[in-house]
């Protein structure tokens, strides 16, 4: 019984693993102009050998390089960041509730980049003021919380109040910026992936990817950490350094991601629950699936929002409409039973 338990887990584990990379491909022909398989394996290889299949439109090649790659890449990558962060403060919590949103982060990045987009423009990268806020956001919320004994309810209260905080600053942002870059604001905040440059990847799927890999690296840890404090430092675990260094890579990852895409709500919270649902709640598998399928639930969700209508839903609120509804399911099948 146990060798085919961990012969399904395996071919799971591979499935996850291979889906964002199968949805890939077949999302680069999706699209208001519809690209065959044998067009865009001719495209694909036009770009890599400049040589061959000339017969290959300018128009076809830009579409697909300039403006289909990039927005899913930054998909893959956003979807991976944000739920890997939600796994990840949710083990190193305890608690299912948690997520880059309670803790303030999404909505400190936010403000930090909406500053930058507002009152500096592309003079100032705005993946550092996103991480700088998101970073004094997440300061605040653990300041408040680490001195009440009821640290759980403390945070999650305290989470809530920084990222109100932080919306209201959002909100006077808006109040001053003018008519041309509250277009772009508004665009950006309800969640966007149109606007995906290779300039901006440059920037941001770098830091998304080390806080990635920092978090993938100390899965196992997670598994100690997720013990009460005098269990794992019994068995010789640094408690404070290593959830202050999880905590950072969850607010680099989660800061470059908004910085980039805006607001994208509850793939963090939701993604790691189904994960879970799959492979259990052993945190060296859930964390680098929870990448996979966040990578794979944002690119689908992507692709449904360019095609579902004439007009381009915005991500951010797609999520949204779908996540709420799942987290209901979610939240009475697993009640008193995620970990």
């Amino acid at each position: 019984m146990s060798g085919s338990t961990n012969k399904k887990r395996r071919a799971v584990f591979i499935i996850l693993l291979a889906l964002p990379v199968v949805l890939f491909f077949l999302s680069l022909g999706i699209g208001s102009y519809h690209l065959s398989p044998k067009d865009l394996t001719k495209t694909l290889i036009s770009g890599i050998v400049p040589s061959a299949h000339q017969d290959i439109p300018q128009a076809l090649r830009d579409i697909v390089f300039r403006i289909r790659l990039p927005r899913l890449l930054l998909a893959l990558m956003v979807g991976a960041a944000l739920s890997v962060s939600g796994a990840s403060l949710q083990a190193l919590f305890k608690n299912p509730l948690v997520n880059e949103y309670i803790l303030g982060i999404s909505f400190g990045a936010a403000f930090g980049a909406a500053v930058s987009l507002v009152f500096f423009g592309k003079s100032f990268p705005t993946q550092f003021a996103a991480f700088a806020f998101a970073m004094a956001a997440v300061f605040f919320v653990l300041l408040i919380a680490g001195t009440s004994n009821t640290q759980i309810v403390t945070l999650l209260l305290t989470g809530v109040i920084i990222s109100a905080f932080f919306s209201a600053l959002l909100s006077l942002v808006e109040y001053f910026a003018n008519p041309y870059s509250l277009q772009v604001l508004f665009a950006w905040l309800m969640g966007n992936l149109s606007l995906a440059s290779w300039k901006e990847l440059s920037l941001s799927i770098p830091l998304m990817a080390l806080g990635i890999l920092v978090l993938i690296l100390l899965r196992w840890r997670m598994n100690v950490l997720s013990l009460s404090d005098e269990e794992a430092r019994a068995l010789g675990v640094n408690v404070k350094v290593e959830k202050l260094v999880v905590i950072v890579a969850a607010t680099l990852t989660t800061a470059a991601a908004t910085s980039v895409a805006g607001i994208i709500g509850w793939v963090g919270l939701i993604v790691p629950h189904l994960v879970r649902m799959i492979v259990g709640v052993d945190n060296r598998l859930v964390i680098p699936l929870s990448a996979a399928f966040g990578a794979s639930f944002l690119l689908a969700a992507d692709d449904i929002t360019r095609v579902v209508a004439p007009f381009e839903i915005p991500l951010g609120v797609f999520t949204s409409i779908i996540g709420i509804p799942l987290f209901i399911f979610l939240f009475r099948r697993l009640r008193g039973t995620w970990l």
